[in-house]
């Protein structure tokens, strides 16, 4: 398929535009106190593009998987606001929290974070069928067959390959077709062929079935994959690349001095 630039994400887009699935307006986000604080995030204000699959990096301590954390609902802001689509995340009540990264948001991790007891179509459908909720027959149908699992469908995790059990992890992700996915270093425990294999999946949901993608890593190799990359350094946003290659995101990564102590 034929990739098209997408649009450069707004460094500065006003809360409540409707052409971001996620955004940060003046996030702060502050570790410990007096000698030993860390200010992970430094008042970012960041849009993410619908449709389109964003990588985020920076040198260790850079604040990328804290920002990733904190637009996901999964850690608390010191100030500013995020919003997943139209809804403000920031001072929900944990109910309601939890019932937004249920219905809206999708999470695939580095350690796949499967239940071992649970086949491979039954950890897909796990998280649905905790909520009480029928998965939309076809959509599922399309999902597994764009991971390519559907011979280990009755298989257990120890039955899987890394990659494949990966792969499960994003099928799982997609099956309740949330508002955005959130993935934290989701090749970090692969080798580098089972890596390509999730990695092009989660390019292919992108661009097959539009939905909206924002990977956290270390690796300018799987950022290429992504449309766009946003770089992180101190707590802040200091560039955007459109249509990376491994090479120029590289190339900008040497840029940055890597700081002694920080957050992730």
């Amino acid at each position: 398929m034929t990739n098209t630039a997408p649009p450069t994400a707004d460094a500065h887009p006003a809360p409540g535009a409707g052409d971001f699935a996620a955004r940060a307006h003046q996030v702060a986000k502050v570790y410990g106190h007096g000698d030993a604080q860390v200010v992970a995030l430094d008042g970012v204000t960041v849009g993410i593009p619908r449709g389109r699959f964003t990588a985020i990096m920076g040198p260790s301590g850079s604040g990328k998987s804290t920002l990733m954390h904190c637009m996901a609902g999964l850690d608390s802001v010191d100030s500013g606001q995020v919003f997943i689509g139209d809804t403000q995340v920031t001072g929900l009540k944990d109910k309601h929290l939890t019932r937004l990264r249920r219905d809206k948001v999708g999470f695939v991790f580095q350690a796949f974070n499967l239940v071992p007891t649970l086949t491979a179509l039954e950890n897909i459908t796990l998280p649905m069928d905790i909520a009480g909720r029928k998965p939309d027959r076809q959509w599922l149908d399309q999902v597994i067959d764009t991971v390519g699992l559907r011979p280990r469908l009755k298989h257990r995790p120890t039955e899987l390959s890394g990659g494949q059990q990966q792969r499960v992890a994003c099928a799982r992700a997609l099956a309740s077709r949330p508002e955005i996915i959130f993935a934290d270093e989701p090749t970090g425990n692969l080798d580098s062929r089972s890596g390509a294999e999730v990695l092009g999946f989660l390019r292919d949901s992108v661009r097959r079935m539009g939905q909206t993608i924002v990977m956290v890593t270390h690796d300018p190799t799987a950022a290429a994959y992504a449309d766009q990359v946003l770089f992180l350094t101190d707590g802040q946003i200091v560039d955007t690349m459109t249509e990376p290659t491994a090479e120029r995101v590289l190339e900008r990564m040497k840029g940055f001095e890597l700081p002694g102590v920080g957050a992730r």
